[in-house]
């Protein structure tokens, strides 16, 4: 058994060293729920959009045609909406998230809600 000082030695600088294994990208649940969503069929990049005016029209056309949801129109689109922007979490800029809000609004007002 080595004593003192022997016991902590750094091992020798000619042992072979190991390299981790590359990392592979996670694989988010929530990005899979917003491509292939049981309720509804979204426009291809419509939480990318700029304008929430067109974000809203394109939520409320996916909502009104879609024959798969278990609410009304008006729930599944905010609730897809809310889903988003909840899930983006701290990964969504300033700019970002005031447009979705303001598409929240935007929602409301196109369903007669507001």
């Amino acid at each position: 058994m080595l004593a003192g000082w022997q016991a902590m030695k750094k091992p020798s600088s000619k042992a072979p060293r190991t390299r981790p294994a590359p990392r592979k990208a996670p694989v988010y649940w929530s990005a899979e729920v917003t491509r292939r969503s049981n309720a509804l069929d979204l426009e291809p990049g419509v939480f990318t959009w700029k304008d929430p005016r067109e974000i809203a029209a394109s939520l409320k056309r996916s909502a009104e045609v879609s024959d798969r949801k278990k609410t009304d129109s008006f729930r599944s689109a905010m609730s897809m909406l809310n889903f988003y922007i909840n899930r983006a979490g701290a990964n969504l800029s300033a700019a970002r998230l005031r447009t979705l809000t303001r598409a929240k609004g935007e929602l409301r007002k196109q369903f007669g809600r507001a």
